[in-house]
């Protein structure tokens, strides 16, 4: 069955507290990001927290996935390189990109992780219809794409089209972590220091490259709205340690 024609919805079992909504205020180094997301993850498993949806930026960095391979990793001293235990293979992060990390107990909900990837795609397809911009998933391929028909077409003669979000999760004991990116307005340069996802032949894009003058901050509400519609009642959580809200350089 294609992802495209399951259901859209994810919601959690009649009863269950409304998801944890926590946007980080500064930039999160990534390997606080992991230790966070660990912690959270595990208490989650274990009953003791309600599930999280965690929103942040990082420094510029990439990320190498479970099926990286090497020779994507075409400027290896560009910026850190940092091995991860989610699905997917090289990604970018940075200043202007909307990471939204989902730690959500999926016992609570479906154990169905084709769906759940279904799911994350339709945020933000969804979120993308809110400013007026068809994202559209691929079955070939993970993520959200969008269609640059003003461009010459690719080689085999299709439109050409451009990657606009990522996505990449990891599960423990039925618990998500890591989650999706969103370019909102990043560096689109830095994403030529890897073959982002493995992916030849296709450009990355974002909502300011598409001509959408947005604020992160408009974009978080757009987030939120089509989250709720697809997994359910969000509950406003701020940082609950220094080390969730660390700035860095």
């Amino acid at each position: 069955m294609q992802r495209e024609s399951l259901e859209k919805t994810f919601f959690s079992h009649a009863g269950s507290p409304p998801v944890r909504w926590r946007i980080a205020p500064a930039l999160v180094a990534y390997e606080d990001a992991i230790e966070t997301m660990e912690r959270e993850a595990a208490a989650i498993a274990a009953g003791e927290a309600d599930e999280l949806a965690w929103l942040i930026e990082h420094p510029p960095l990439y990320t190498a996935g479970t099926s990286a391979d090497a020779a994507d990793l075409v400027m290896p001293g560009r910026f850190p390189v940092f091995q991860t235990g989610r699905g997917g293979e090289y990604t970018y992060h940075g200043p202007g990109q909307r990471v939204v990390y989902v730690m959500l107990d999926l016992k609570r909900r479906r154990q169905d992780v084709r769906a759940f990837v279904a799911a994350l795609e339709s945020l933000v397809i969804d979120t993308l219809a809110r400013m007026n911009v068809t994202g559209e998933r691929r079955e070939d391929r993970v993520g959200v794409w969008v269609r640059r028909p003003e461009r010459p077409p690719l080689a085999d003669g299709s439109m050409a089209e451009d990657k606009i979000a990522a996505i990449g999760i990891r599960l423990r004991k039925w618990v998500s972590f890591h989650g999706l990116s969103l370019n909102v307005d990043p560096e689109l340069d830095h994403f030529g220091g890897i073959v982002p996802c493995g992916i030849r032949g296709y450009g990355v894009t974002s909502l300011v490259d598409l001509g959408l003058p947005v604020m992160m901050t408009d974009v978080d509400v757009r987030l939120r709205q089509s989250f709720e519609e697809i997994f359910g009642p969000t509950v406003s959580d701020a940082p609950c340690s220094q080390e969730d809200s660390r700035s860095v350089a």
